[in-house]
């Protein structure tokens, strides 16, 4: 099994990862997202059974739709609970990737729970039609205002 911890960045990801079977640690700088999904593809295409890691963040869509469509286990961790685990202050891109390896290897990695895919969906779905019927709402109260404004408006002339 291949575990692989990434500090995840919107232009870049900086990657490390350890081979179980052999106990060989590697680090990588992999760019988005061509050659990011290139990397990740490829160890698809070699069948490897990969779990990785990565702090939670907004700008990772793309990259958790690339994963569940390659089977790869993504566990996602609190960003606090991981940055509060640092021993030092002074941190770097490569650093973040090692510590959270690190938390990983030691089984202290703060997981959080994140909705399925479908849920997301759903999610958006409900948030969608929450915006609409506020916006309709808003359009009823206007015009009642309008239409309750009428009369008076006529009384005048």
């Amino acid at each position: 099994m291949l575990i692989i911890e990434c500090d995840h960045h919107p232009s870049f990801q900086q990657i490390a990862f350890v081979d179980t079977d052999t106990g060989e640690l590697q680090e990588r700088r992999v760019e988005h997202c061509e050659e990011a999904e290139k990397f990740y593809r490829g160890l698809g295409v070699q069948g490897m059974k990969v779990r990785l890691g990565i702090e939670a963040s907004g700008h990772a869509g793309w990259f958790e739709r690339l994963l569940a469509e390659l089977n790869f286990e993504l566990w996602i961790g609190d960003a606090t609970e991981i940055a509060r685990k640092r021993e030092r202050k002074q941190k770097t891109d490569r650093q973040d990737a090692q510590h959270i390896l690190k938390l990983r290897l030691k089984d202290d990695f703060p997981r959080i729970w994140v909705p399925s895919g479908e849920n997301r969906d759903l999610r958006q779905l409900l948030w969608h039609r929450h915006r609409m019927v506020q916006a309709r709402t808003r359009m009823m109260n206007q015009l009642q205002a309008v239409a309750l404004m009428r009369p008076t408006l006529l009384s005048r002339s």
